[in-house]
């Protein structure tokens, strides 16, 4: 007879939560751990103390000898490691011949790298300015300042993105030897000539010693620029001041009469009228502000259709801030890149050869005109330079951002487009597609 038996679960007891260390214990660990911590960044702060020093030492004297390794014989060097390489680990005789032969080379070229020069360089540049296409040359003079004779060498002139070659002759001390050179100046530019370099090494250029002689010289390349009539090109009539429309009471320009009041001037009375009406009245006048012009030149690529137009719309904003410095108007120029330097005509034009077209990097055109003339003085003119792909909104929305009594011409720069002048709701719109139009367009705003 069997019984049926049930199979009951074993069970266990609850486990017993599991506490946080709390009390002294817990202090105890989180002071070991602090002092831990303290003790490790003592260590790596010591350590970087003395290895710093160290690595500064040996990238001073490793630096200068890895320097002279060309790209050409860091490959020589790689081959060589490898070649040698193969022939130990396969045995191979043509190898260990290739490896030799490398290395061979690369201290054979060692050789060429000794000798001591003294050289006294001076680099001209005549004219240091000049106008887009105009022609610009150059003048080197090596001079042999030390007491003896020196080798044969090559002089080295980084002149804009290329490199102008020289190979010196033999020079007896005291011995001076010229050479002239050409500079292109087919687009506006600033090109730095130099600094003039001697270079000594090997010729299959494994290794190479340069040395220093002379600093750059800066040639500034000006855009083309055409001259205006006096007085602002027409845009700012008034040199004295432009009268607005904010009534003040100390000014040049009579406005009307009011009663008097406790405080206001009584130079200001006009007596005969307060002696007819038996009450003191004083003049109020108009307020005038001296001409103040801000000339804004956008240098966003995106906003001209090529670059030929790019440079037509710098050659439009240095014309006309040229005349505007010649009449002495006060005047402000901003681009993209910040405010240029107006204090004469020269720098001007010097500020206008480092104009690069640039990204849209304010998010919109009013945007970059609201930043970079927040901290100018209020113009009485605004005038704006921008290339065809200048929308009106766009020129509209730059409109909004000056005071009514604010005179404000949009130059739209259009190539090959006809010379016309237009109103748009209060804003003078000139397109021009050519520089010679630029006076007879601006002669017609002053008429």
């Amino acid at each position: 007879m069997t019984t049926d038996s049930s199979v009951v679960p074993e069970t266990r007891a609850p486990e017993a939560p599991r506490r946080a260390m709390t009390g002294p214990a817990a202090g105890a660990a989180r002071g070991a751990f602090e002092r831990a911590r303290e003790s490790g960044a003592r260590v790596m702060r010591g350590s970087a103390a003395v290895v710093a020093p160290v690595m500064r030492a040996v990238a001073s004297t490793v630096g200068p000898v890895v320097k002279v390794v060309t790209p050409m014989g860091w490959l020589v060097l790689v081959l060589a490691v490898i070649a040698l390489a193969l022939s130990v680990i396969f045995g191979w005789q043509e190898f260990t011949f290739l490896g030799t032969v490398l290395l061979a080379a690369m201290l054979v070229s060692t050789a060429f790298l000794f000798g001591r020069a003294s050289y006294g360089v001076v680099v001209e540049l005549n004219p240091r300015r000049v106008v887009v296409g105009d022609r610009a040359l150059g003048r080197m003079v090596v001079t042999n300042t030390g007491t003896k004779a020196l080798p044969p060498t090559r002089m080295e002139l980084p002149v804009g993105k290329g490199v102008a070659e020289f190979q010196l002759p033999a020079m007896k001390p005291k011995a001076e030897h010229e050479e002239l050179f050409a500079v292109p100046t087919a687009k506006r530019a600033v090109i730095v000539a130099g600094p003039a370099e001697s270079v000594r090494g090997d010729q299959i250029g494994l290794l190479r010693r340069a040395l220093t002689w002379a600093d750059a010289v800066d040639l500034f390349v000006h855009p083309r620029t055409v001259r205006l009539i006096p007085s602002a090109a027409g845009l700012v009539r008034d040199l004295e001041g432009q009268i607005s429309n904010k009534i003040t009471n100390n000014d040049i320009a009579f406005h009307a009469l009011r009663p008097y009041v406790p405080g206001d001037d009584r130079r200001y009375v006009h007596w005969r009228t307060s002696a007819r009406i038996g009450q003191l009245m004083v003049r109020q006048f108009q307020e005038t502000r001296r001409s103040q012009l801000t000339i804004v030149h956008t240098s966003r690529s995106d906003l001209y259709a090529s670059e030929a137009e790019f440079e037509l719309a710098l050659s439009v904003t240095a014309s006309i801030a040229a005349q505007v410095i010649r009449d002495g108007t006060q005047m402000n120029v901003v681009s993209d890149e910040g405010v240029w330097r107006t204090q004469t005509v020269t720098s001007m034009l010097d500020a206008s050869c480092r104009i690069e077209p640039s990204t849209n990097e304010f998010g919109s055109v009013r945007a970059f005109v609201r930043e970079r003339t927040r901290r100018l003085p209020a113009p009485s003119v605004v005038m704006m330079v921008a290339g065809s792909r200048m929308s009106t909104a766009d020129f509209r929305s730059v409109q909004a951002l000056f005071g009514q009594d604010t005179s404000q011409v949009a130059f739209h720069v259009v190539e090959g487009a006809e010379p016309t002048i237009s109103a748009v709701a209060g804003l003078t719109v000139v397109t021009i597609g050519d520089l010679k139009d630029l006076s007879k367009l601006v002669r017609g705003l002053g008429g």
